[in-house]
């Protein structure tokens, strides 16, 4: 009986560890894809838009969202950043004038930010 009890103690603990190593898998798994969105993905899919101050933002909440914009707008820091330095002007004029283009190349049907801080479709 004892040896019965262990065989089934130690397929229970295998169940399980199989359960959650597959569970593992599966969750990051799922993370990863969901990270892995392109920036005309998330554009396409209303996830993220285009700001007039030459950044990106978070349309509709998401840590994939969320992520991207992070990435994209860090970039987007270090390149205004030399603009402003090799061209002496300051941040806020280089930022002005990425947000105006940025909207203007904004395809139709993807968000920007208005004046007035809503998200609307262009």
């Amino acid at each position: 009986m004892t040896k019965l009890m262990s065989n089934n103690l130690i397929k229970n603990i295998s169940n399980n560890l199989i359960k959650k190593l597959t569970l593992a898998l599966l969750v990051s798994t799922m993370a990863f894809s969901a990270w892995a969105i392109s920036l005309s993905d998330a554009k396409q899919q209303g996830l993220v838009g285009e700001m007039p101050n030459g950044y990106l933002g978070v349309v509709v909440n998401g840590a994939a969202a969320k992520s991207l914009v992070a990435s994209i707008n860090a970039k987007r820091k270090s390149i205004y950043m030399n603009l402003a330095r090799k061209n002496k002007i300051t941040m806020a004029q280089v930022t002005a004038l990425a947000g105006k283009k940025s909207l203007a190349k904004t395809k139709s049907g993807n968000f920007i930010k208005n004046a007035t801080g809503q998200w609307v479709k262009k």
